[in-house]
């Protein structure tokens, strides 16, 4: 039996080889593929047949694909349809690593359906799965300061104000879509020189809010931290500064000791519990960002667990602003 699946449709993993360097998948093990998507990461690591593999996505549309792979390689690998904040429902131990790709793929970003691009057409939705609340409700529900907050934090939005006072009148005898949002936007930051598009920042913190990324990505850390063993290893891709800021003190915060000032010595960290082993984060080659453009934006973190039993309540202090803009959508459920 050939040890590959021929995909459907191209697509590149991000800094695959990079992980594998990391993960070591050719000694044989367990590992979590917190983001399955299009299979790149498990398919490789599954090429060495002691190689276990347990993925999650939330997205519906990997279901067809994990069937495939289930078919293929058997009990070698495991499919869970759900978010990977809930990694600690898995009943497995010893796990070598748990690999997260923040990233989405070109498919769902240009899949109408999910209306995660601002060359969308009609109504905005944003839902990668297992959501309570669309983009179209978000926009077209939530008053004027709720936007602001969103557009500010998740999208680092400066005209996130002005943006916001823009929709809640052009609302107010209309259901707003997707190009509306855009028109909004062009007009209002029509007096700036863009590297990026307009829409860009908007659309990342309607993504980000719809699903609510930041609660997932800081449970998914901590969930990984418990599931995994010693010497187990989390592995990190991020594609946009707020998630990377998150991941970067996660580690550095649980594996440095204190420094109240340069004039005066560290302090020793008694929540120390992870080792990192490249202090630089990783980024793609010059040739994978000529092979899979997108790539560009990607940064590669890791950590080793050298430790059991962890206090998190410095990490989730630190992103409660956040979190709390996050549970303005319950207003929406």
């Amino acid at each position: 039996m050939s040890a590959t699946i021929n995909l459907e449709k191209k697509h590149f993993p991000v800094l695959l080889d990079e992980i594998i360097k990391i993960i070591s998948p050719q000694y044989s093990g367990t590992f979590l593929d917190c983001t399955f998507g299009q299979g790149g990461y498990s398919e490789k690591i599954l090429e060495n047949s002691k190689n276990r593999v347990i993925a999650f996505d939330r997205d519906a549309n990997a279901i067809k694909l994990s069937e495939k792979f289930k078919k293929h390689f058997k009990d070698r690998f495991e499919f869970n349809h759900k978010r990977f904040s809930e990694i600690k429902s898995i009943n497995s131990k010893n796990i070598k690593a748990a690999i997260f790709d923040l990233g989405y793929s070109t498919d769902q970003i240009f899949d109408e359906k999910k209306g995660l691009s601002f060359n969308s057409k009609g109504a905005l939705n944003m839902k990668m799965g297992l959501n309570h609340f669309s983009a179209h409700e978000v926009i077209n529900k939530l008053d004027k300061e709720d936007l602001t907050k969103i557009f500010k934090y998740f999208g680092e939005e400066k005209d996130a104000k002005k943006i916001s006072q823009a929709i809640f009148r052009k609302r107010n005898n209309n259901i707003l879509k997707t190009e509306d949002l855009v028109e909004i936007i062009n007009k209002e930051k029509k007096n700036y020189n863009f590297k990026i598009n307009k829409s860009t920042k908007i659309f990342q913190s309607l993504r980000i809010f719809v699903n609510q990324e930041i609660s997932e990505l800081i449970y998914g850390l901590i969930n990984a931290y418990k599931l995994l063993p010693i010497n187990g290893y989390i592995v990190v891709v991020t594609f946009h500064s707020l998630e990377d800021r998150i991941v970067k003190f996660f580690f550095k915060n649980y594996s440095e000791d204190k420094k109240v000032s340069r004039y005066l010595p560290s302090s020793k960290n008694e929540n120390k519990i992870f080792e990192i082993l490249n202090k630089k984060i990783i980024i793609p080659s010059a040739e994978e960002i000529k092979k899979n453009p997108p790539s560009r934006s990607a940064k590669l973190r890791y950590v080793r667990k050298v430790k059991e039993s962890a206090n998190f309540e410095e990490f989730l202090s630190k992103f409660k602003n956040l979190i709390e803009i996050e549970n303005i959508g319950k207003k929406l459920c």
